[in-house]
């Protein structure tokens, strides 16, 4: 059983915060194979939020949202990652629904963006993404740029 916490940036502890760096990195940068800056300052300023999921203490499913001060700018859903150890179990469906939910919570009328690994285009169009951009090349790997009007969720 995964057990979900929705923080805003100021409720991480050190050791959640390092759960879901070194998830990051294991993944993104590791497994990938794409040396890119995670750490990228977004993580502990404004109104951002952390959704994680665990089971027992290890640290399977993470995604970052990102609201920006500008009101015309969308919410930015990124840093979607299931660990491999919790792969098959469609953990990522669920990350997507704690994810939405929160969104929904704290920002009703907002759209939201996200930029996809191109080959997850489906996945998310599953929760009402469709893409806005063309694919675009990101550190090596396929991405489409995906957005969701405001909706009932």
């Amino acid at each position: 059983m995964i057990q979900w916490q929705d923080l805003h940036h100021s409720q991480l502890s050190v050791p959640q915060l390092y759960a879901l760096l070194q998830l990051r990195c294991e993944v993104f940068v590791v497994e990938q194979t794409c040396p890119y800056q995670d750490v990228d300052g977004e993580d502990l300023v404004g109104e951002n939020r952390h959704i994680l999921g665990w089971r027992g203490d290890r640290l399977v499913a993470y995604a970052r949202i990102l609201k920006s001060d500008d009101e015309l700018e969308p919410v930015v859903i990124g840093r979607v990652i299931i660990s491999p150890a919790a792969r098959g179990e469609k953990l990522g469906y669920q990350l997507m629904e704690q994810t939405l939910e929160s969104c929904r919570q704290h920002w009703p009328q907002k759209a939201l963006y996200l930029g996809a690994q191109a080959h997850l285009q489906g996945f998310y169009g599953h929760f009402g993404f469709v893409p806005v951009t063309d694919v675009y090349d990101e550190d090596g790997i396929a991405h489409i740029g995906m957005a969701r009007e405001v909706a009932p969720f």
